[in-house]
């Protein structure tokens, strides 16, 4: 609830001095009595007692009053938003070589997969209307999740997204390819891809450069991330005993393709060495892609005042009526 005039509530600081000039102040008018034998052994009656009673009912009338007069307001308020989301795909390799152990979450080392999977999880869940899709690579790339604006259960399927659910590769192309194909019907002011892989293609049927080139026609960009440490990086294997063991294998990736591929479709290259980068690069592209939103605000007021009003001039009423008759004065 607002007030339209609240300086009008100041009116209620008359009520105090009001309420004291009424207990204190000495009676004017006066009766001759040829006796006051007479009047001293008359006791005041049960009304008389409660005389102050008018008072109050002056005394909330007028707090009542200053209310009213304030117009209190009841706010309906509405949010229109117009805007034009960014439609987004990621596109995430899940190839073997993303089992390599060279990133960190607090003091413990986790696997290249896991540690991309939670930073996209916040990647995703600071979007606003924006649709996303989620396609996952190996040998070949497929579509985990089709655009939507459902996170919940973006969030969902990412999470169910694994090392091995596809025959291992590195389908660079083919991963760009489904992706443009996510986004080549949409109606979107900007559409990205943002394609994360430890490695350089080896698999699929389309070339990279060229399903780049076919981004850039629909006007798709594309962002490339490097995944993984630069040189050896620790591997999980098993030994003669069945114990798992970690052993030292240099990843190759290929920093030039991603670079070229980025550069066509005019989006950028990154290369997340630890998680720290990594999360950090996600974070800038997050700046970069953000959605331009107009919003107009909308308020509807209720007036509250004849709540206020009435009641006070039912008091103003009722302490009129005791005035006049049974706490009415003489003379």
């Amino acid at each position: 609830m607002v007030f339209h005039n609240p300086l009008l509530l100041l009116l209620i600081i008359i009520v105090p001095p009001l309420i004291y000039s009424y207990f204190h102040r000495k009676g004017t008018n006066q009766v001759i009595f040829s006796s006051l034998g007479v009047i001293k052994k008359l006791k005041p009656s049960s009304l008389q007692r409660y005389r102050y009673i008018l008072i109050i009912l002056r005394s909330v009338a007028i707090v009542l009053l200053a209310v009213a007069s304030a117009r209190p307001q009841y706010g309906n308020e509405q949010t229109k938003v117009t805007t034009e989301g960014i439609d987004i795909v990621l596109a995430v390799d899940v190839s073997g070589s993303m089992l390599a152990e060279d990133f960190e979450i607090g003091s413990e080392r986790h696997n290249r997969l896991y540690v991309v999977k939670q930073v996209v999880k916040d990647f995703v869940k600071r979007r606003i209307n924006d649709r996303i899709g989620l396609v996952v690579f190996a040998g070949r790339a497929y579509t985990q999740c089709p655009m939507t604006l459902d996170y919940g259960m973006l969030l969902q399927l990412l999470e169910k997204v694994e090392i091995g659910m596809v025959e291992d590769g590195t389908a660079i192309g083919s991963a760009i390819g489904s992706s443009v194909d996510r986004l080549r019907s949409t109606k979107a002011k900007s559409k990205v891809i943002i394609l994360l892989t430890d490695g350089r293609n080896n698999a699929g049927e389309i070339d990279p450069f060229t399903a780049s080139e076919i981004a850039k026609t629909l006007e798709i960009k594309i962002y490339t991330i490097g995944a993984g440490t630069k040189g050896l990086a620790p591997f999980p294997a098993v030994d003669l005993f069945g114990n798992k063991v970690m052993k030292q294998v240099k990843i190759d990736i290929d920093d030039d393709a991603l670079r070229e591929i980025a550069k066509i479709t005019d989006g950028k290259y990154y290369r997340a060495t630890d998680t720290e980068s990594l999360k950090g690069i996600y974070s800038q592209i997050d700046k970069l892609e953000k959605t331009e939103s107009e919003t107009t605000q909308y308020t509807e007021y209720n007036e509250l005042f004849y709540y206020f009003l009435l009641p006070a001039f039912g008091l103003l009423l009722i302490e009129l009526g005791l005035t006049k008759t049974r706490f009415r004065k003489i003379p």
